[in-house]
């Protein structure tokens, strides 16, 4: 005759479990909501190493660059989706495709955890009609607007046979050891 009590023991216990619920009813509740999901990762927060690239020695040769970024904030944060750059020369910007085998995924980057990603280029002929004399280049995060704005001394890059698309593209995240 003891079960009896013994399961209706579980079963209270099992109904005062569910009143302990972490769901908010489907309502974003700002920063427990970022902090479930570890928030997405600012560049203000980031520590940021460009190079050392492997520079196009010529026109019509490759190049990569590679970008390390940081996790220097208190908390861990989340990468979704891809990084976005953008070369300058001049007056003139232009945005990098991303590579076509690059997959957006979702990465998050603990405290002091670093991950890159690489633009790849084809160097240009200097002061031809089909390259862009790249002065800078900025790049931004996924899910933020904010920029980090870099020298780029690797050379005029190619233009694409449209004459403004450069010939470059931007890898995805990869995990890094620094």
């Amino acid at each position: 005759m003891r079960a009896l009590p013994l399961a209706a023991a579980t079963l209270a216990a099992a109904f005062l479990l569910t009143g302990c619920s972490d769901d908010d009813g489907g309502k974003d509740t700002g920063a427990s909501a970022a902090a479930k999901s570890g928030g997405a990762c600012a560049i203000g927060e980031m520590g940021v190493r460009v190079g050392p690239a492997n520079a196009a020695p010529a026109a019509g040769d490759t190049g990569n660059v590679p970008v390390t970024i940081t996790n220097k904030s208190g908390a861990k944060c989340t990468l979704d989706g891809l990084p976005s750059v953008g070369l300058a020369a001049g007056g003139t910007t232009a945005k990098v495709e991303s590579d076509p085998a690059a997959t957006a995924r979702k990465t998050s980057l603990a405290k002091d955890a670093s991950i890159s990603f690489t633009i790849t280029y084809v160097r240009g002929e200097k002061g031809g009609d089909r390259s862009l004399a790249v002065t800078s280049a900025d790049f931004t995060l996924p899910g933020s607007t904010k920029t980090h704005a870099f020298k780029w001394s690797y050379g005029d890059v190619a233009l694409k046979k449209n004459s403004q698309t450069p010939d470059a593209t931007v890898s995805g995240f990869q995990e890094s050891s620094d």
